[in-house]
């Protein structure tokens, strides 16, 4: 049986990693190794490690790397932590394996620890573009020193063999976030509320708003708009998601807990856990911010998405998503277009351009092809296009 790390370091990964971590552990071939880090572990963001826990699943190994701050000079000492941390958790560990998601900055170090120890690395959600963010480059990093590559869409497919990665390694699987948006069984309306302990008898808003990581010193400021905006609408109750740990994180997540003081309509979490905030997307009115939530998943529940800012942009949309500034006019009127009758029925059967839900079998498959029935080798041939292909 072959050894799969899987390595998590936030909510919104290891909701994207369920589905094939459950697909994994059921098919008879792979022995999956969990390992928790990052903002899992903080007490600050909600210690998200236990909703895993609560979902079932066994945690091998927890690895703290997260330093409290979220500073610039924090976000690299955290990189460092994990370097260390991750390479004697291989040497001790020796994974066939890892499997690891998206851009994160933590994500990158373990991607190094693992390329130094010679561990092939399957990597999901490579060739995107998110032009706002650090994660830009991070995710291009993360894609040369990978082994396998499953993108979303096909054109993501295309853009990383223009890196240089061999045709036969890339295969466009879809988002695992669809998957979740279409077959997770969410809560009943009456079974929600209870669990977010508040009434949802008027239209309600889902808002996660993190920081754009390329531009200084915004956060507050931006955060400051979308706030004086949410109040021009007090027709909708606010359920808000706090921020990451990245730079400027804490500014957002302090105004957030002080609006919740003052205005009885909006209530801050610090986590939502996965079957909890796709039951409130299945219910909500409107989707607000600038999460890659509001991009992938949201279009799945026929609702408009209001995204904020450069954080996503370059993303592949369906029309179901409003692009506006962060400013307090912009985002207000994107609010008032989410409540167009016409508009909000031209989207209900919106194609989402992430696939079709039936992403873990595909990655299942593939990994089986790849790792058990082909021998593996590591080094690496830079796939040359030929002008004019395609």
């Amino acid at each position: 049986m072959m050894k799969i790390s899987i390595i998590t370091a936030t909510r919104a990964e290891y909701g994207l990693l369920r589905p094939v971590i459950k697909r994994l552990r059921a098919s008879g071939y792979f022995q999956v190794e969990l390992t928790v880090t990052g903002m899992h572990l903080s007490t600050e963001f909600g210690s998200t490690y236990k909703e895993i826990e609560q979902d079932g699943e066994h945690i091998d190994n927890k690895i703290e790397i997260l330093l409290s701050s979220d500073t610039a000079v924090s976000m690299s000492k955290a990189m460092g932590l994990a370097m260390i941390s991750f390479s004697e958790y291989f040497e001790a560990s020796k994974p066939d394996a890892i499997l690891i998601l998206g851009d994160r900055y933590e994500i990158l170090a373990v991607a190094c620890a693992a390329m130094n120890a010679q561990i092939p690395i399957i990597h999901m959600h490579g060739g995107e573009a998110t032009e706002g963010l650090i994660d830009e480059a991070i995710r291009h990093a993360i894609t040369k020193m990978s082994y396998l590559h499953l993108t979303s869409t096909e054109q993501y497919r295309r853009r990383v063999i223009q890196m240089g990665e061999q045709p036969n390694r890339v295969f466009n699987v879809g988002a695992t976030g669809v998957e979740n948006a279409l077959h997770v069984d969410t809560m009943s309306r009456e079974e929600l509320q209870d669990s977010l302990k508040c009434s949802l008898d008027r239209p309600y808003a889902v808002v996660t708003f993190h920081p754009v990581t390329l531009e200084t010193n915004t956060a507050k400021l931006q955060m400051q708009e979308l706030l004086t905006a949410m109040m021009e609408h007090p027709e909708y109750l606010y359920l808000c998601t706090k921020a990451n740990a990245d730079s400027g994180g804490r500014e957002i997540n302090h105004l957030l807990d002080e609006s919740a003081k003052e205005a009885d309509n909006i209530i801050v979490y610090e986590s939502l856990g996965m079957r909890r905030y796709l039951s409130a997307l299945r219910y909500a009115d409107v989707v607000i911010g600038n999460s890659s939530s509001g991009i992938i998943e949201v279009p799945s529940f026929g609702i408009p998405t209001i995204n904020i800012g450069d954080r996503q942009k370059g993303r592949i949309q369906a029309e179901s998503v409003i692009n506006c500034r962060p400013d307090r006019l912009s985002i207000s009127k994107s609010i008032e277009k989410a409540q167009d009758i016409s508009f909000r029925e031209k989207i209900k059967k919106a194609e989402n351009p992430y696939g079709d839900g039936n992403t873990s079998k595909a990655i299942v498959d593939i990994l089986y092809e790849h790792l058990f029935m082909r021998p593996i080798d590591l080094k690496k041939r830079f796939y040359d296009l030929d002008i004019g292909e395609v």
